[in-house]
């Protein structure tokens, strides 16, 4: 089998092969595992691998470079315009190459698949929609436009589209779906821990507006200014470093909240084992990695409401639902930290959940998919 995987991600290549953001290709080797050959569309940057990069694992991939495009500004609309009929010509080579189709949406070059997989109605093709796929979001138009497109099962044929969370009223090519992190091997015995003395919480992202570390940092401040012992690791990197950095320095948490940087898959895994509580205040998700992950070890998860997450959360029995406003949010967490035995039962809840979530059983649903059953 050839598999065609179209893609917006950053890709990155060097004597060691090719590599890009370490959850997405982790994620992808597993698909990989179970296929011939390999061919990948998307936008390549000269720089070497970081921590938070992964390469492919597999003998037979071609990289197909294409430009990025961005549609942010007058002057890059103008250039990405100019940038379109190449890469929707290169789309459309690779696709009468394929025997599987594999889109990654939303994004741009997500956009143009979608489009170009109308022209290949009898190819097999799959598309994983990583972003919040609640029809009642308030997202951009061409978000919107790919979910409907996605969802049109006259225009999309032949293709199994995974999408997080369950919602009413979808396509029957809709499929629920989910992600996953660690292996059935890798699970840990529940560890009960103490709410009452010394508190960690972890944010695990990267640094820019959506996922609001700012909020993150001002919730674990005011409860410092509360009284409460409390202490915030950051994992992840972004534009926003240099300016959450003079925050914390300013406002004198230089010994209560650390800026740790991407950091590996084992020192994430080892900062899990320990900490009480992973926050995430974002403004937009599709299933939240860094919540689920952290559920697998028993940490209670703080998160706002969106996509897919009141779900992973049982609302509010395996973890914690924030507004993302700061006053309402440490009202929340203040009320929530009086109760160390209700917090030791979302601990659980959280765990037992989560250990389903493998990537085995991942593994075991990528098999039937590409399999056609």
């Amino acid at each position: 089998m050839t598999f065609v995987i179209i893609s917006h991600v950053l890709h990155k290549v060097n004597a060691d092969g090719v590599s890009a953001y370490a959850p997405y290709v982790g994620e992808m080797n597993v698909w990989l595992k179970h296929v011939d050959k390999v061919v990948i569309v998307a936008p390549v940057i000269e720089t070497e691998p970081t921590a938070i990069d992964l390469h492919y694992k597999h003998d037979q991939i071609t990289l197909k470079p294409i430009s990025a495009i961005q549609f942010t500004s007058v002057s890059t609309a103008f250039i990405s315009t100019l940038k379109v009929p190449y890469i929707f010509w290169r789309l459309m080579q690779v696709c009468f190459q394929a025997d599987h189709v594999h889109l990654r949406c939303p994004g741009n070059i997500g956009l143009l698949g979608c489009l170009v997989q109308i022209l290949f109605p009898k190819k097999t093709k799959t598309a994983k929609y990583a972003g919040n796929w609640d029809p009642k979001a308030n997202q951009p138009l061409s978000y919107r436009f790919q979910k409907w497109l996605l969802s049109n099962t006259f225009l999309t044929r032949n293709m199994t589209v995974l999408v997080y969370g369950t919602w009413k009223g979808q396509t029957k090519n809709i499929k629920p779906f989910f992600t996953a992190t660690y292996k059935k091997e890798e699970r840990v015995i529940s560890k009960v821990r103490d709410y009452t003395k010394a508190l960690k919480f972890v944010f695990i992202g990267s640094l820019v507006a959506g996922k609001r570390p700012l909020l993150t940092i001002q919730i674990i401040e005011q409860l410092i200014k509360d009284g409460y012992d409390v202490s915030l690791e950051i994992f992840g990197d972004g534009i926003l470093k240099d300016d959450l950095q003079a925050y914390i320095i300013e406002h004198n948490l230089t010994t209560r909240v650390k800026l740790l940087g991407n950091q590996s898959k084992p020192k994430v895994k080892e900062a899990l084992k320990t900490a009480h509580f992973s926050i995430l205040p974002s403004k937009s998700e599709g299933w939240p990695k860094a919540i689920a992950e952290a559920m697998f070890f028993g940490v209670v998860p703080i998160a706002t409401p969106i996509s897919c997450v009141p779900d992973m959360l049982d609302y509010g029995k395996r973890g914690v639902l924030i507004e993302g406003r700061l006053s309402g949010d440490v009202t929340i967490l203040k009320k929530v930290l009086g109760a160390p035995q209700s917090l030791k039962d979302m601990s659980e809840a959280a765990f037992q959940w989560s250990q389903m979530f493998t990537l085995d059983y991942f593994e075991s649903e990528i098999v039937k998919i590409l399999s056609g059953s």
